[in-house]
């Protein structure tokens, strides 16, 4: 389904309606109001939103001040700036206090398409995993991020979000219910399991329906909390199909694929593929060209779905 607006606007939005009655979110930006469309929260309330300028450390510095005063900071930028840039901050300023600072990263992965290497981080989330006690979250749209939102706001530590900014693509719908840290099963199989989160979602869709028509069962679940991992759905999952594929638009390194094999190598020894980039840095191009290139496409999602269920 294609939405009338992108991820980004009905995002804002969301966050306004919940500041309506929550005193103490704030918006903090560096020097990217348009681009993330914080403009609609600095017009519903001015007085809570602060543009900080080109000075992403100096964000996180502010948005753990706030946070220590009782105030929700959400801080945006794009996501090797949300991350890479301020690490340390993150580490020192907001890690170390446990402060509920809620960073937003956008464009992540291919996702930052044109804008290519500077902006393209295939490590963001494997960095911040790092980091004690650090949530990390990637929806794949408005309806998982809307019924996110409330849970990431009330969770009293610190929140990455991967948001696919420009997207206008919805999967599920206002009737589907997440639980943070939860996996969310998308559907039933018994012959392999896919594990992903974000985009990856529909490319792995579409594979799995071609895989189906060739009497395949897959199970798909999605992944949308990277940290705390939901050990024990993905143990069950090893149990019943003996084989795990994760597909991530991330770097395999630390990521969603090292998270599911962590958990599937101590508890439930079974063989997991991990699908995405392979130890590389960004480069320009549109999406679906990068996901080709690196393999995060529907047809390679496909061909690897088929080669290891007819090994």
């Amino acid at each position: 389904m294609t939405l009338d607006k992108e991820l980004r606007e009905l995002y804002v939005e969301e966050l306004v309606k919940i500041a309506k009655d929550n005193n103490n979110i704030m918006v903090l930006d560096a020097d990217l109001m348009k681009a993330h469309k914080t403009n609609i929260f600095k017009d519903a309330y001015p007085e809570r939103y602060i543009d900080v300028g080109v000075a992403e450390a100096n964000m996180i510095g502010i948005a753990a001040g706030l946070a220590n005063m009782g105030k929700i900071p959400f801080t945006h930028t794009f996501t090797p700036f949300s991350t890479r840039r301020v690490y340390d901050q993150i580490a020192i300023s907001v890690g170390l206090a446990y402060l509920p600072v809620k960073i937003v990263g956008s464009d992540p992965g291919v996702t930052a398409e044109l804008n290519g290497q500077t902006h393209m981080s295939f490590e963001d989330a494997g960095i911040m995993r790092n980091l004690p006690k650090m949530t990390i979250v990637e929806p794949v749209d408005i309806y998982q991020l809307r019924k996110l939102l409330p849970q990431i706001i009330e969770h009293d530590g610190p929140v990455y979000i991967r948001l696919d900014r420009k997207s206008k693509n919805a999967f599920f719908d206002e009737n589907v219910d997440f639980k943070l840290g939860k996996i969310h099963e998308v559907k039933d199989g018994e012959d392999i399991t896919i594990i992903t989160s974000g985009i990856c979602l529909f490319e792995v869709m579409k594979a799995v329906e071609k895989a189906e028509n060739e009497g395949i069962s897959v199970k798909v679940l999605n992944m949308h909390t990277l940290k705390p991992v939901d050990s024990e759905t993905i143990i069950k999952a090893a149990k019943k199909t003996n084989k795990i594929i994760t597909v991530e638009n991330h770097n395999i390194i630390n990521g969603w694929g090292s998270a599911v094999a962590e958990v599937v190598s101590e508890n439930y020894p079974v063989k997991v593929i991990r699908m995405g980039i392979k130890d590389h840095y960004g480069e320009v191009g549109k999406s679906d060209f990068l996901m080709k290139k690196y393999g995060i496409d529907a047809d390679s999602i496909y061909k690897k779905i088929v080669e290891e269920v007819k090994l």
